[in-house]
């Protein structure tokens, strides 16, 4: 994999898809985690995907922006076919993973933070498992079973590739502290933990 760091921090990649995938392997190692091939290379396509802004973005009439996940679901619902509905879950199950890995910092002081995406993203793609649990996508349902029973650990280790040039402070302990609470994620246990704070639950004391 070949890739460049030019003193103005940004990136120069050869090959994205093999950035992404030697990334993400890293990233799985470091958190744990284990997936098949299969749910690996679905990820890593997802990632080179949504590098692209016009992929992840939609044209709305309020201009180009995120549709909320809440009109993905009843989009999907609502389809006209089985595909379709296929399709909307798929994208609602993407965008969600993507949009919690990468930028869970992002949702501070919102309405709808990182636990609300990981719980529309699991079951959007549990709901894919189901439907291709039979017949001849019943690998691909596989990988979709994998995503939604996994998507937290997911979630980690996309943090992981996102936050790869990012240096933790004591000014984010209360945002990780949030997450921590919200998704019960490894990841930002560990990293208050390398901040000199011992997560305890809200009502918990410690003799």
């Amino acid at each position: 994999m070949q890739h460049e760091a030019h003193a103005n921090g940004v990136l120069t990649v050869a090959n994205l898809r093999e950035y992404f995938h030697g990334e993400l392997q890293e990233a799985l190692a470091h958190c744990n985690v284990t997936v098949e091939d299969q749910t690996e290379q679905y990820v890593v396509n997802l990632l080179t995907l949504f590098a692209r802004s016009e992929q992840l973005f939609e044209h709305t009439p309020e201009g180009v922006r995120l549709k909320p996940l809440v009109r993905m679901l009843a989009d999907a619902l609502e389809a006209p076919s089985a595909l379709e509905r296929e399709r909307g879950l798929q994208r609602l199950g993407d965008v969600s993973l993507f949009i919690a890995g990468c930028f869970a910092h992002s949702f501070a002081r919102k309405l709808i933070d990182v636990d609300y995406h990981i719980a529309m993203g699991g079951r959007a793609y549990g709901a894919l498992a189901v439907g291709l649990a039979h017949g001849r996508r019943q690998v691909l349902g596989r990988v979709f079973g994998e995503l939604a029973s996994k998507f937290l650990p997911l979630v980690d280790a996309l943090g992981e590739i996102a936050d790869s040039a990012r240096r933790y402070s004591q000014a984010d302990i209360l945002r990780l502290y949030e997450i921590w609470l919200k998704t019960g994620s490894p990841r930002a246990r560990g990293l208050l933990q390398q901040l000199g704070v011992t997560p305890t639950p809200v009502g918990t004391r410690q003799n």
